[in-house]
């Protein structure tokens, strides 16, 4: 495990290591991904197989699955919504979520259904503390 972990302030966490970047045009819409803690703990991702456009997705449920060396691991939709896009670069180069976990390698964008569902969400300060803390 790396020590001094990648946490972007003006993201919004989940405690199962998803972070949610809102659109500055639309503030419904959201980039999701996981961390760059969640990337190291998985490993080297060969595989990401995502949910295409169109398909309603619920806060809390495996919404993705990321295969990588070591294991297979969910990704978790942090609020329910509709997939409005999958990121295809990752079709070729799944390893963009190791390399680029909060630029190059997010996964979904979602029509965010509840705004309310945000409110559960960690800040930096949050999720930082929480993976230091465990």
């Amino acid at each position: 495990m790396k020590i001094g972990y990648d946490i972007p302030d003006g993201l919004l966490y989940t405690r199962t290591h998803e972070w949610l970047r809102r659109s500055e045009d639309d503030r419904d819409q959201a980039t999701i991904g996981i961390t760059d803690f969640a990337q190291d703990e998985v490993g080297d991702v060969v595989y990401v197989d995502l949910p295409p456009a169109g398909t309603e997705v619920s806060a809390g449920e495996p919404c993705a699955e990321i295969e990588s060396t070591k294991t297979v691991a969910e990704l978790y939709a942090p609020v329910d919504g509709e997939v409005i896009a999958a990121n295809d670069d990752l079709d070729g180069r799944p390893e963009l979520v190791n390399t680029s976990p909060y630029d190059q390698g997010w996964m979904i964008r979602l029509r965010i259904a509840d705004g309310a569902d945000l409110e559960g969400m960690l800040d930096s300060a949050a999720y930082r503390t929480l993976i230091e803390t465990g």
